[in-house]
């Protein structure tokens, strides 16, 4: 089963660079997803139909991350961007993490290989368990 969401890249805090770049997420991801992430993420704003989607996805059962002492919990899906680059789907689990957002990781650096830019609409392709 698969869910489809659209949004648009935009560039975030680095909080996702520095999350990835952590030896405990980076072997987890590594494990649970079977890819080394790039040490950087995708941002996405969600569009409102793609919002409502979100608010379902997180009561489907995703890839959890386990935190180290101090860190929330993060939820995984595997998913496809573009021209089907393999990919996974990121949504923290802190309270002050923007609902109509998620982020995308995956073993290359996509802004770059896809060659996008603040602005440019995605579609994201997600694998439901």
């Amino acid at each position: 089963k698969t869910l489809f969401m659209k949004g648009i890249v935009f560039s975030g805090k680095g909080e996702g660079t520095n999350f990835i770049k952590l030896p405990w997420v980076r072997k987890q991801i590594t494990e649970k997803l079977g890819f080394t992430p790039h040490p950087g993420t995708l941002n996405i704003k969600l569009t409102a139909e793609s919002l409502k989607l979100r608010t379902s996805l997180e009561k489907k059962r995703a890839i959890e991350i386990s935190p180290a002492s101090g860190f929330h919990r993060g939820k995984c899906f595997e998913a496809y961007l573009a021209n089907n680059m393999r990919c996974a789907v990121v949504i923290p689990e802190t309270p002050d993490y923007p609902r109509d957002a998620i982020e995308v990781i995956a073993p290359i650096d996509l802004r770059e290989k896809l060659q996008l830019r603040d602005g440019d609409c995605v579609k994201v392709k997600i694998l439901l368990r």
